[in-house]
């Protein structure tokens, strides 16, 4: 039976969306952070340097959510409906990556969401929070575009579900570039044996710091074991796509369920991790503007996934 739970971490609160097969705590008072997804006992979430480390200099982990931004920016200046933007990196409000680029957005670990709604019945466990983007100055000189976030998360069963919602609150148009970042990992089972499953996708391939060139191929599906493999790479994918690690008879599917037409893949070899990061729009589209949805004023503009874990027996595959 479904249930919720309020435990502490440190100085904060975390809650907890409990099933019969799953456990997915976030921590509302960190960006909202996912800091833990255990099935059956066993943590699927890799950890790096955890909550403080996450807080102190942003070192994602676990489940964040990157907003208003996924992935990375090709300057700390863009323009965007209308507005041209140069990022104040003195503000301490966006980290760059390896390459002195701007990465994954403007709220790492915000401390001022609002948790709206909490609860269980016999079927789920629920946690609804918002956030008014534009209370601090800023996030604003970051991203101009006043809005409130919602999100909506339920644990239903073996499927955790996660709705992002973006509302503009004045008259100016939102650009969606959001994303999700879960960093997966099959406990028990060496890397080189995980199996990676890939959907149908067009491959926009990638520049040496990790920007689209302009080049796109389609690629059919997939599914092969990980091996010696290190992968980054990013794709465009259809609104239902699935991408799925599997391994020792355990799989993690990622499902896109609605909003969500771009992907990465990130698995470094020097960490036993496999990211499968469902966003809204292609890497640095604030800066190209190339597929970059805008809401409207008076819209509310919502994007899905699920994380669903699933045991097969041996030798069964998915």
């Amino acid at each position: 039976m479904a249930r919720l739970e309020r435990i502490p971490i440190g100085q904060l609160e975390a809650v907890v969306l409990v099933s019969d097969e799953l456990r997915a705590g976030f921590v509302p008072a960190a960006g909202m952070i996912g800091h833990s997804l255990e099935h059956r006992g066993e943590e699927l979430l890799v950890q790096r340097g955890g909550l403080d480390a996450w807080r102190g200099t942003g070192r994602s982990f676990g489940l964040p959510l990157l907003h208003p931004w996924a992935n990375r920016l090709r300057d700390w200046r863009y323009a965007a409906a209308g507005r041209a933007v140069t990022i104040d990196r003195s503000r301490g409000v966006v980290r760059a990556d390896e390459n002195d680029l701007p990465i994954h957005g403007a709220l790492a670990a915000a401390e001022d969401w609002d948790v709206v709604d909490a609860g269980a019945d016999g079927a789920a466990a629920w946690l609804s929070a918002a956030l008014d983007y534009g209370r601090r100055d800023d996030r604003l000189a970051v991203f101009p575009f006043p809005h409130v976030l919602e999100l909506e998360l339920r644990l239903e069963g073996d499927a955790l579900s996660i709705t992002t919602t973006v509302v503009p609150t004045a008259a100016t148009e939102v650009p969606l570039a959001f994303g999700w970042h879960p960093w997966l990992a099959l406990p028990g089972v060496p890397r080189a044996e995980w199996e990676l499953a890939l959907p149908a996708r067009t491959a926009i391939a990638l520049d040496a710091r990790n920007l689209p060139t302009g080049d796109r191929a389609e690629a059919g599906p997939e599914r092969a074991a990980l091996g010696d493999r290190a992968l980054d790479d990013h794709s465009a994918v259809a609104e239902d796509a699935r991408l799925v690690l599997a391994g020792g008879g355990r799989e993690i599917a990622v499902e896109w369920a609605g909003g969500y037409r771009y992907a990465q893949v990130f698995a470094p070899t020097a960490l036993d991790v496999a990211c499968l990061e469902p966003m809204m729009a292609p890497v640095a589209a604030l800066c190209t503007g190339e597929d970059l949805e805008l809401a409207q004023p008076g819209e509310r503009v919502s994007a899905t996934f699920r994380v669903r874990v699933t045991q097969r027996p041996p030798g069964v595959s998915g």
